[in-house]
């Protein structure tokens, strides 16, 4: 009973992961772009939830309809002003301008929250939890699960079944080509990391309410990420996903034998799936 327990937490714990990771998966698998901004973008979302959640009282849900857009508009002014200026062959530019905004919200951060340590708020939600079978669900773990779920079969939807992932797709193929055919690769990108930006609201929502942050949170939840996107397969959607459900049962396995190893263990299982399968267990391009 034990062991059950402790794989369906690292479920749950994986549908958070998920959620980190899929806005990156999907700018990766897009433009082939590493965001090492992605978690402290996470992060100054999750401070803009605080902000609307404590200064004006609102429900962490109805305040993440708020700030998601205003996350979509900041993504999609960071890759049309910064980002699209660093895309080409060489890997090399993107890494540095990312990592410098990373630097530059981390400080932000600190400058306008202090180093201390926050949580939201949500209420009797916190601490909610269903019997299932011989295991007790939080409501909120759960909540994050059918999230990631939702955000991967949306993203799926969007982009094998709209004329908008149609263009994610020919861009990502070969963006001179697609731009030939009267679409603007520049704005197809603009598009994705706003639409990225969205999913990194819904990941700071979970984050925020399930856990303390602060402004130097954002590398951890970035190595999350990445670890999610990688186990799972470059570009591969439901491949992240997966990957997130990996790394959480790894690491509350790795707790339920020491807690000192839960960190420890989600890193091994990481470095067990490279070296049995180098591109990821379910390598998929999203074209």
């Amino acid at each position: 009973m034990g062991l059950i327990d402790t794989i369906v937490q690292g479920v749950l714990l994986g549908g958070l992961y998920a959620l980190f990771a899929a806005g990156l998966s999907l700018v990766f698998g897009i433009m082939r772009l590493v965001n090492l901004a992605h978690g402290d973008l996470i992060v100054l979302a999750a401070f803009l939830l605080l902000v609307l959640v404590s200064t004006l009282g609102l429900n962490p849900f109805l305040a993440a309809l708020l700030v998601a857009p205003v996350m979509f508009a900041l993504g999609y002014a960071l890759q049309e002003v910064l980002f699209n200026r660093t895309l080409g062959k060489d890997v090399l530019p993107p890494l540095l301008v990312t990592f410098g905004l990373s630097i530059v919200i981390q400080n932000g951060l600190l400058e306008g929250f202090s180093a201390d340590s926050r949580r939201i708020s949500a209420g009797a939600l916190e601490t909610a939890s269903m019997a299932a079978g011989p295991v007790t669900i939080g409501l909120m773990p759960l909540l994050a699960l059918l999230s990631a779920v939702a955000v991967i079969v949306g993203l799926n939807l969007l982009i094998y079944r709209t004329a908008l992932g149609r263009a994610f797709r020919a861009t990502s193929d070969d963006a001179v080509t697609a731009g030939l055919m009267g679409i603007h690769p520049r704005k197809i990108f603009a598009m994705a990391t706003g639409l990225a930006m969205v999913v990194v609201t819904i990941a700071a929502l979970y984050l925020g309410t399930r856990a303390n942050f602060d402004p130097t949170a954002g590398p951890a939840r970035l190595i999350y990420a990445f670890e999610a996107v990688i186990i799972g397969g470059l570009g591969s959607l439901w491949g992240t996903l997966a990957g997130g459900i990996i790394l959480g049962v790894a690491q509350t396995l790795g707790a339920a034998i020491n807690p000192e190893w839960q960190i420890l263990a989600g890193h091994l299982a990481f470095l067990a799936v490279l070296l049995v399968k180098p591109r990821g267990l379910f390598p998929r391009a999203v074209d």
